[in-house]
């Protein structure tokens, strides 16, 4: 068997184990009947731990009981509406969601590319893919095909701008320069969990912002070497395998309208006044957006409000561009595109309901607190420093995600577990998620489970009618390893280094 046989044969293992694995939505729920069903054997065995910060006792609380069903049928709709990831996403996807309706979003991606220069090209078209995370799904939709007709015009084999473009927009989805929905998710899920231990530590949105501007300007670097020095050659220049391409017809598709172009000028001078603004408000000593106590960033009316603030950002500036542009005619289509947004939202609603229902019931029965202390006291015995344990949990976040592609699912499993855990042993809950975010990041453009590694194999398949999903993997597997070895040397450095990852967040947790 050669070395593609072994490698399809186990891809082939590995889809079949992943779908095996119930939707995530029914994931939470077995979830949460498996730690009620705990909860009573580990209570029966009078389970007890001791809180390593104040002393106390930590029993295991039964839910398999009457009182324990009084408690969740009664806090079910609190649980849901209190839960943390799910008010800013979901106020800051209204937002995003005018913005990308109106074609703003796409505009710029398609802009951004085709003003690129030639020397600068490849690079581009990651550090693009890298930043349409903003959008969540504009990047595979808009950006990535678009990519492959812009190699194609500039003479390079259109698959090598697909492969420079996924990489970016997948293997690449946690960095940014903006803060964005992933930011909030991950930080209101991570502040659920740090409350397992420290009911007043917060993760804010802001929480990995340091890291992740550093990480973009580094995958984009990394993502450009990898293209031009193994993906172009391996290609073999600009020849494809599809017969039916026609140039003159790409060139078409790339147009950008005078329209688009006038609208995006409005655009333009509107996000000139808001940062202005955003200016006034912050960089005087006494700004109205700063803390009026202390006159600092953190913890002031712009930190606090900063979902809001990308909320109407987004909502006013895709606004003005639709109605320059002719996409909205009325203020009837700047709803319904808030409206449509909520409807694609809708997946992740369900799931939200039901993991929250998954970390209230493990924060009641105590069990991860239990697993907390246990694990930390192994983690001791273990000797690991800092670095070395987020190392491994980078590398266990990478394999467990080519068998669970959903990010906000699998963190909403390993949060409430990890968190803790490590906070125990001296790791921020914000080091933890940036750890998280390498790993579950790196591996995406490698596991056909991900939802829109179908999508990018047809973009493929229209300029190559031999590729298969072997071709796939072999084509973007020198991205993943690159990414997961070079960013996971980054934080090891940043962990080193003792540089904060975000305002106010630092990298090791004081207790």
């Amino acid at each position: 068997m050669n070395k593609l046989s072994r490698t399809r044969s186990a891809l082939n293992r590995i889809e079949k184990a992943g779908n095996a694995l119930p939707h995530p939505t029914l994931l939470f729920v077995f979830l949460s009947l498996l730690v009620i069903a705990l909860s009573a054997l580990f209570y029966s065995l009078g389970t007890v731990v001791i809180h390593p910060l104040n002393g106390n006792s930590i029993p295991v609380v039964n839910l398999l009981s009457i009182d324990g069903f009084n408690r969740i049928t009664s806090n079910m709709v609190k649980n849901f509406t209190g839960f943390a990831p799910v008010g800013p996403v979901l106020v800051t996807m209204l937002g995003i969601g005018i913005a990308e309706k109106s074609g703003l979003i796409q505009s710029l991606l398609k802009l951004l590319v085709l003003k690129a220069p030639d020397t600068l090209l490849t690079f581009i078209v990651v550090f693009a893919g890298v930043m349409s995370s903003i959008a969540v799904d504009s990047g595979y939709v808009v950006l990535i095909p678009v990519s492959g007709m812009v190699f194609l015009a500039a003479g390079r084999n259109p698959i090598a701008g697909i492969a420079a473009s996924f990489a970016g927009v997948s293997a690449g989805f946690s960095a940014n320069l903006l803060i964005g929905p992933v930011d909030a998710i991950l930080g209101g899920i991570s502040t659920e969990a740090a409350h397992l231990l420290d009911s007043s530590y917060e993760v804010a949105a802001t929480g990995n912002y340091y890291f992740i501007i550093a990480s973009t300007l580094l995958l984009s670097v990394a993502g450009t070497w990898v293209t031009e020095k193994f993906v172009m050659p391996s290609l073999g220049g600009s020849s494809t395998n599809n017969t039916s391409t026609d140039n003159q017809t790409e060139a078409i598709s790339l147009h950008l309208p005078a329209a688009e172009k006038k609208a995006l000028k409005y655009t333009g001078l509107l996000v000139l006044a808001i940062t202005a603004l955003l200016i006034w408000g912050l960089v005087p000593d006494d700004g109205f957006l700063r803390n009026p106590d202390t006159g600092s960033i953190i913890k002031s009316p712009f930190m606090s409000g900063l979902i809001a603030i990308i909320f109407l950002t987004a909502a006013l500036c895709g606004t003005v561009y639709g109605y320059v542009s002719g996409t909205f005619k009325n203020g009837n289509d700047v709803v319904e595109a808030m409206e449509d947004t909520m409807r694609i939202m809708a997946t992740y609603i369900v799931l939200m309901f039901f993991a929250a229902q998954f970390v209230a019931f493990f924060s009641w029965t105590n069990l991860g607190l239990v697993l907390a202390v246990e694990g930390a006291d192994l983690l001791k015995s273990a000797g690991f420093s800092a670095i070395p344990l987020m190392i491994c949990f980078i590398l266990f976040c990478a394999l467990s995600n080519l068998f669970i592609g959903s990010a906000s699912a699998k963190w909403a499993i390993m949060a409430p577990i990890f968190v803790p855990m490590l906070m125990l042993s001296g790791i921020s809950p914000e080091l933890t998620q940036a750890a998280y975010r390498v790993g579950d990041s790196s591996t995406n453009i490698i596991t056909p489970l991900m939802p829109y590694f179908a999508l990018v194999y047809a973009f493929v398949k229209r300029y190559d009618n031999n590729a298969g999903m072997g071709t796939m993997i072999v084509l973007m597997l020198p991205y993943s390893l690159t990414f997961l070895l070079i960013w996971s040397l980054m934080l090891a450095m940043w962990i080193f280094a003792g540089w904060p990852l975000g305002p106010g967040a630092a990298t090791l947790y004081g207790g």
